[in-house]
């Protein structure tokens, strides 16, 4: 009896019936999974191996999720894009995390007096999807929210620190590494050493890079697993204090509002 694909296996959980599955969406799926950390950059017909169809169903596929933008090809090389992260996202918001973290930031604000946000990676850039201002509370959609790029922006680089390496060279590969502020670290080295260090440190603050006078301090929002979904933080004015005092002040506030974050979110 001949061996079944790793999609035919996929189309039998127990339980299911096959009339009941459609088999395509399985396919596609199973090839966006197909590459990972040792296969970033695949031909055609090692994506067809390792999903276990035809080089011409790969073919069909490959054709298909490029030009819906999740895979791009040099003509020979596939990798997938950036867009991929639209679906994790989808997937963060549907769990309305942020209805419990809402009243958690603003304990965040009344603690600090400053703004406090939240957002999450989408390829080079932050996505916001909530933020309480100071003085006043503002919600902010889970969709598509306001855009920061990701290399100059603490939550950014949060976020970034948490990537496999080569989800870090494919966001450097895509990144346009332009100068906010006299101040922002534009090359490519110094931003990786910075990533490292945020790493070790478990947070990192940014002093007047993307904008002159504006100071952030982010931390990561983690399962408990460890694994990083989010990262919130806190802005203020770079002049109002020194940025040790800015530190003092407000990362153990952050720090313990991210722990209560991820003792409310699912395993």
């Amino acid at each position: 009896m001949p061996n079944r694909s790793a999609v035919e296996a996929d189309l039998s959980e127990p339980g299911v019936p096959r009339s009941e599955l459609v088999q395509s969406l399985s396919r596609g799926l199973a090839i966006i999974r197909a590459f990972d950390r040792d296969a970033a950059s695949m031909t055609l017909s090692q994506v067809a191996a390792r999903t276990g169809v035809s080089r011409a169903v790969a073919r069909r596929f490959l054709h298909t999720l490029a030009h819906d933008g999740y895979v791009s090809t040099d003509g020979k090389y596939f990798r997938l894009t950036p867009r991929v992260l639209d679906l994790g996202f989808a997937y963060l918001s549907s769990l309305n995390i942020w209805d419990v973290a809402q009243p958690i930031m603003q304990e965040v604000v009344t603690s600090t007096g400053e703004s406090c946000s939240a957002s999450v990676l989408d390829g080079t850039e932050i996505v916001y999807v909530a933020r309480v201002a100071a003085g006043r509370i503002m919600q902010v959609g889970l969709g598509i929210g306001s855009r920061l790029p990701a290399f100059c922006s603490s939550m950014g680089r949060v976020l970034l620190a948490a990537c496999a390496p080569e989800q870090l060279d494919c966001f450097f590969r895509d990144a346009v590494l332009k100068p906010y502020t006299p101040r922002t670290i534009v090359q490519e080295s110094t931003l990786r050493q910075e990533l490292a260090r945020v790493a070790q440190l478990g947070w990192a603050m940014v002093d007047e890079e993307l904008e002159t006078g504006l100071r952030s301090l982010s931390v990561p929002i983690r399962r408990r697993s460890g694994q990083v979904i989010a990262a919130m933080n806190v802005s203020c004015h770079a002049g109002a204090c020194p940025a040790d005092q800015t530190v003092a002040k407000c990362l153990p506030v952050l720090q313990a509002a991210a722990d209560k974050i991820a003792r409310s979110l699912p395993n």
